[in-house]
């Protein structure tokens, strides 16, 4: 049995994971709140990424958006982080199972690193290309990958409570 298991079966039998699990009202409320971060982030990240492939809000300097932004996106960030592991926490055992939710686990830790190539990559130049026509195709790619990745962590994040297949214990 795997360590990563071990844990979920852990966690599956804490007094929050089972109050969660078992309140009427706590967990609904808890997903309210996550989707509710959820539109707060991905919609205004949606905006700065398509700032970046140079659809939206080319007249603006690419760093003043994200001025503007980043406040909003940052909150909705931590709003969706928290509100997500209480979700994963409610049935740890389900979520470690379902092919949908480990979609969508890979499908953020392939958006952490585009982020992260972005910051360390593309952005370093970012004086040299702020208030450019084309953004630089490394900075229209990450947008671009950001929002296909967003997109599947949405659906499969939707799915998960949908899951049709058995658990891959």
């Amino acid at each position: 049995m795997s360590t990563l298991l071990s844990f979920c079966q852990w966690l599956a039998e804490t007094p929050l994971s089972v109050q969660i699990r078992e309140s009427n009202w706590t967990y609904p409320i808890i997903e309210s709140v996550h989707v509710l971060g959820l539109c707060l982030f991905v919609g205004l990240l949606l905006l700065w990424d398509l700032r970046l492939v140079g659809i939206t809000l080319r007249r603006v300097a690419v760093s003043e958006v994200w001025r503007r932004l980043i406040p909003w996106i940052a909150l909705g960030a931590v709003i969706m982080v928290v509100s997500g592991l209480l979700l994963f926490a409610s049935d740890p055992v389900r979520f470690y199972g379902n092919i949908f939710f480990r979609i969508k686990a890979i499908g953020l830790l392939l958006a952490l690193l585009n982020a992260l190539a972005f910051h360390f990559g593309v952005e370093r130049q970012l004086k040299g290309w702020d208030m450019a026509d084309v953004t630089p195709r490394a900075a229209r790619v990450a947008g671009a990958v950001s929002i296909l990745l967003w997109a599947v962590i949405v659906v499969t994040g939707r799915f998960v409570a949908y899951n049709w297949f058995p658990p891959l214990v």
